[in-house]
C-alpha cells in the first residue's frame, strides 16, 4: 500500500447515503476544493457490527467540533446504499446509528478502497478451472482514516487494524496542528496540543524548544 500522505486524494465519484434516505454521488476530493473545507474520511469493516457503531456514535458527537474547524467528516463502508439506510433506521440500543448525520459512502464495488489499498485481502490467486480470481481474506476495510486539506491534498493516513477503534481527539488535534503550521508557517512538537508553544522550522528553532522544555 503506498502512502497517499502529500498526494490529492483519488478524483473518483462513489455512491453515498445520507440521514434521510437518499442515495448521492459523494466525490471526496471535490467535496474539498469546492467547499474550501477540511475533509475526514474514515473507513470501518461493516455495518451491523461492534466496534463500528461506537466509533460513527463517537464521530458525530464530535461533529460540532469538526465544523469549528471547518472540517467536513465523512464515513464510509463496502456496505450498499440500502444496508447504510437499514443501519440508520436502527437504534442505538440496538446497535444501530440512528442519529448519525453525515454522510457514509456506500463503495459496495469497492473501487475507491481499492485504490487507496486498505481491503483485508491476505492473498489472491487465478482459479484455472472457474477463470475467476479467488480472494482470502474478507475483502472489506480496516479502520482507514484520511485528513485532506482544502486543496485535496491528503496530509495524514493512518490505518487501524478491525479490532482497535479510533481515538477521535486525536483527529481533532491533528487538524489543530495542521491548521497552526498552515496559518503561522511553524512545525508543532510531540504533543503539541492547540495553546502550547509551536516552533520555528529550523535548527536554533529546535534548539531553543528543547532547552525550555
Amino acid at each position: 500500500m503506498a502512502t497517499t500522505v502529500g498526494k490529492k486524494f483519488p478524483d473518483l465519484n462513489v455512491d453515498a447515503m445520507d440521514e434521510m434516505g437518499d442515495t448521492f454521488k459523494l466525490n471526496v476530493l471535490e467535496e474539498a476544493i469546492n467547499n474550501k473545507k477540511k475533509v475526514l474520511l474514515f473507513w470501518y469493516p461493516k455495518d451491523f457490527t461492534f466496534v463500528c457503531p461506537t466509533e460513527l456514535h463517537a464521530f458525530q458527537e464530535a461533529l460540532g467540533e469538526f465544523e469549528k474547524r471547518n472540517t467536513l467528516v465523512i464515513g464510509a463502508s463496502c456496505d450498499t446504499p440500502e444496508v447504510h439506510f437499514a443501519w440508520l433506521n436502527t437504534s442505538k440500543d440496538d446497535g444501530g446509528i440512528e442519529g448519525v448525520t453525515y454522510p457514509i459512502l456506500a463503495d459496495s464495488n469497492r473501487n475507491l478502497s481499492s485504490i487507496l489499498g486498505i481491503l483485508d485481502i491476505t492473498n489472491e490467486t487465478f482459479d484455472e478451472a472457474s477463470q475467476t480470481i479467488q480472494v482470502e481474506g474478507d475483502n472489506v476495510t480496516y479502520r482507514a482514516t484520511y485528513l485532506i486539506d482544502e486543496e485535496g491534498t491528503v496530509f495524514h493516513e493512518g490505518v487501524n487494524h478491525m479490532p482497535v477503534g479510533r481515538n477521535v481527539n486525536e483527529f481533532l488535534r491533528l487538524i489543530d496542528a495542521y491548521a497552526h503550521v498552515q496559518k503561522n508557517g511553524e512545525v508543532c512538537p510531540a504533543n503539541w496540543e492547540e495553546g502550547k508553544e509551536a516552533m520555528s522550522p529550523n535548527a536554533k528553532g529546535t534548539a531553543a524548544y528543547l532547552a525550555k522544555h
